[in-house]
Formats: structure tokens, sequence, C-alpha cells
């Protein structure tokens, strides 16, 4: 369901893609190529949510924002099954493990893996080509180049498979 929040109504780019099951609420952009899976909420009612192009929030997942804090997702990000954002900043080419949960404040850096049910608290901030894991979550590596590499192709799948969809 799209859904209109005081004066604000989500705006999907004209090739992005949201299942009929995903509640996208308020204060939302949805940029070019990108897809919001099947059951997921996005609720911008007290806050902005942007989503770049090319990426991807799989089913169930849930987005918010807090008064003082925006969520923003950069281009070529992949948000895995049952993730939980809440005014964070996740940037270009990252990927977000399934039922992770990234707090108020949060930055994760471009180029950075969150390992599946990782908790990232208030306010931390992650250098780029990250990986992250662990509750609360700390860096255990470095990324390589060729590992983001993988993470873009990644998220051109979820383009490819939106674009059935369509």
């Amino acid at each position: 369901m799209i859904l209109k929040f005081k004066e604000f109504y989500p705006k999907l780019d004209k090739n992005a893609w949201a299942a009929p099951s995903a509640d996208l609420i308020g204060n939302i952009e949805i940029g070019e190529d990108s897809s919001v899976w099947f059951g997921c909420v996005l609720r911008a009612d007290i806050n902005k949510i942007r989503v770049g192009k090319k990426s991807n929030i799989q089913d169930l997942s849930m987005i918010h924002t807090d008064v003082h804090t925006q969520t923003i997702i950069g281009d070529n990000v992949t948000i895995g099954h049952k993730v939980m954002l809440h005014g964070c900043t996740i940037e270009d080419n990252c990927l977000i493990g399934m039922s992770a949960t990234i707090l108020d404040d949060a930055v994760i850096s471009e180029g950075s893996i969150v390992g599946a049910n990782s908790l990232v608290t208030s306010g931390k901030k992650f250098p780029p080509r990250s990986l992250i894991m662990g509750s609360p979550a700390k860096v255990v590596k470095e990324l390589t180049k060729e590992d983001v590499d993988k993470l873009i192709i990644h998220a051109q799948h979820y383009v490819e498979y939106k674009n059935q969809y369509c």
C-alpha cells in the first residue's frame, strides 16, 4: 500500500518497484531500479526516507526514522530479509545481512557489510569497506575491492529480479 501522510506522498521512480504487500507511508523517495519486496514497511511519518538507485529492500524489512534523523540508503545497497533500520545512513555499495538492526545516527560507510543478526547501536560510525558483525557490532576486518565489486553485482541481480515482476 502506498499511503499519503499529511502533505507527503511516497515518490517512486518510474523504474522502481514495490510489492503489492509492501507499505510505503509518507515522505519517501525510491530511486531508479530500486525495489521494495513483500511485507516491508517503510514509514516516513516524522522524517524522510530516501533510497538511492539500484537498491533493494528485501522481504519483511522495516524502515523508520527519528524526529532528528532521516533514514538514507545509498545506491547499489542490499537490505536483507527482516532488517530493521531506524534513523540511520547506509552509504553506497553496502549489504545489510538478514535480521540485522541499525539504530539512530549510525553510519555504515561505503562498501561495507553488516553481518546477519548484528546490532549496530545508536551513533556508531564505521569506516568504508568494513565487515561489521556482532551485538553490539564491531569491525572484524577490512573488505577488498573485489569484495565490494561482488556487493554491486549482488544488487544488480535484484534489479533483474525486480524486472521480472514489472
